[in-house]
C-alpha cells in the first residue's frame, strides 16, 4: 500500500514454480498495487517479498511499449532480446503467433500502432529466457485472435506467470491459481479460476439463503410494496439513467481502444491510454451501481 492508504496487511503467500496465478478483485481494491509491490516498483509498508534462488523476472505494464527503440525493426528487436541460442525459427514462430508475419517482421517500431507495440513487448518477454513473468493487463489493446495466441503461449510457457486481466475467458484459459485482493486482504486460492468462481458463487448463494430465511412473509410483502411505490419509481429512473450512461461509456471505451490500435506516437499513446483507463474505471463503477440497483429491484 501507500503511507496514506493501506491496501492490505498480514499477507502470507507462497507461489510454486510453474504456477500461473491470476490476481483478481474489484476495481480499486489494489490489484495493481499488489503487483507493483511483488516486482519491487513499490516498497511494502512492512514485511518483504522474497524470490527463490535463480529467479529471473520479466515484467509487462500497459505503458511499457512507449519505451521501445524506435529505429529497430520488429525482427531485429526480437532477435536482440531473445535468450541466447534461441533458434531463428522459434523467433519467427512466436512473431507469427503475435501477428507479425511476412513483411510485418521488417516494420520499424516507429510506425507500429499501440496494439502492435504491446504485441511486440509480449513476444519479447516470452523469448527472453525469463523464468517468471509478471503481467499487468496483457490482453488490453489486443484483438481476439492475439489474446487467444497469448493464452496458448502462456499455457505452454515453462515458468511462473503472475498476471491481472479483466478478460474472464483469458483468465479461465490461463490461470492455475487465483489470488484475490479484496476488503484489505490478499487470499490465495490454489485452484483454477473456474473453481474459484464456483466457490464465490456458493458463498453468495449461502449468504442469500440465510438472509432470506430470516425474513418473514410480511417483510417480503413490504419490500414489494416499496418497490411498487415512490422508492421503486425512483429506482427504475436511476436504472434507466445508468443504462444510458453505461452504453455511452462503453462506446467511448471502444473508441479509445480503436485509437490505441492506430496511434504510432508514444506520447499520444500514453495520453490515450490514460484516458482509456479513466473511462474503464467510470464504466466499471456505473456497471456495479446498475447491478446493485437491479438486484434490489428483483427482491
Amino acid at each position: 500500500g501507500y503511507e496514506t492508504q493501506k491496501v492490505a496487511e498480514e499477507i502470507t503467500i507462497e507461489i510454486d514454480h510453474g504456477a500461473r496465478v491470476a490476481i483478481v478483485g474489484d476495481n480499486g481494491q489494489g490489484k495493481t498495487t499488489f503487483l507493483r509491490t511483488v516486482v519491487g516498483s513499490l516498497d511494502a509498508i512492512n514485511g518483504r517479498v522474497k524470490w527463490g534462488y535463480g529467479c529471473d523476472v520479466g515484467t509487462y505494464a500497459q505503458h511499457v511499449y512507449a519505451t521501445l527503440p524506435e529505429q529497430e525493426a520488429v525482427l531485429d528487436y526480437l532477435q536482440r532480446v531473445s535468450e541466447m541460442g534461441t533458434p531463428t525459427q522459434r523467433i519467427l514462430d512466436l512473431a507469427g503467433a503475435m501477428l507479425f508475419r511476412g513483411v510485418a517482421i521488417k516494420k520499424k517500431i516507429k510506425v507500429l500502432s499501440g496494439g502492435e507495440r504491446a504485441r511486440l513487448c509480449l513476444a519479447g518477454l516470452l523469448l527472453g529466457g525469463f523464468n517468471i513473468l509478471v503481467l499487468d493487463e496483457p490482453g488490453n489493446h489486443l484483438d481476439v485472435e492475439t489474446v487467444e495466441a497469448l493464452a496458448h503461449a502462456l499455457c505452454a510457457y515453462a515458468g511462473t506467470v503472475i498476471f491481472t486481466s479483466h478478460d474472464r475467458t483469458f483468465v479461465t484459459a490461463v490461470a492455475t491459481n487465483v489470488i484475490e485482493v479484496a476488503a484489505g486482504r490478499v487470499v490465495h486460492y490454489p485452484a483454477t479460476y473456474k473453481r474459484y468462481v464456483e466457490k464465490i458463487e456458493k458463498e453468495v448463494d449461502d449468504a442469500e439463503g440465510l438472509r432470506t430465511s430470516r425474513h418473514a412473509d410480511g417483510d417480503l410483502r413490504g419490500k414489494r410494496q416499496r418497490n411498487g411505490g415512490h422508492d421503486g419509481r425512483k429506482r427504475r429512473k436511476t436504472i434507466a439513467s445508468l443504462e444510458k450512461a453505461v452504453a455511452k461509456l462503453d462506446a467511448e471505451k471502444q473508441k479509445k481502444q480503436t485509437l490505441m490500435e492506430a496511434v504510432t506516437d508514444p506520447e499520444e499513446a500514453m495520453k490515450i491510454h490514460s484516458e482509456l483507463q479513466a473511462v474503464e474505471k467510470e464504466l466499471a463503477a456505473a456497471e456495479d451501481k446498475w447491478l446493485s440497483l437491479q438486484e434490489e429491484a428483483d427482491v
